[in-house]
């Protein structure tokens, strides 16, 4: 486990930079760490989907899957790959806080 600072915080990070500690996590975290991945802004399409995989991670205590945002969240599969391209889940697990979602390779 490595610790970096993103947007001024030190966060403990895995070995494929997922944040391991979801309550480090702030909004400017987000905007850091979306811009990492190629994302330079998030909208509020973005948000929506970052506060419901927050949301949905806290009270479920793990991580939704692309069916799961689909199915639970409301949010069709073509949003996620365009507004989260290559690898939507995982994107979007990093950008909120969360580590790897369970399933993703």
């Amino acid at each position: 486990m490595a610790t970096k600072e993103i947007a001024g915080v030190q966060v403990e990070l895995d070995d494929e930079g997922f944040m391991t500690n979801p309550e480090q996590w702030n909004e400017d975290i987000a905007r850091a760490l979306a811009a990492e991945e190629g994302i330079t802004e998030l909208t509020d399409k973005h948000w929506e989907i970052i506060n419901f995989v927050r949301k949905d991670a806290k009270e479920k205590g793990q991580v939704p899957t692309i069916r799961r945002m689909n199915k639970a969240g409301g949010i069709a599969t073509k949003d996620l790959y365009e507004l989260f391209p290559n690898g939507p889940a995982k994107k979007a697990a990093k950008i909120s806080g969360y580590p790897k979602p369970q399933g993703c390779v």
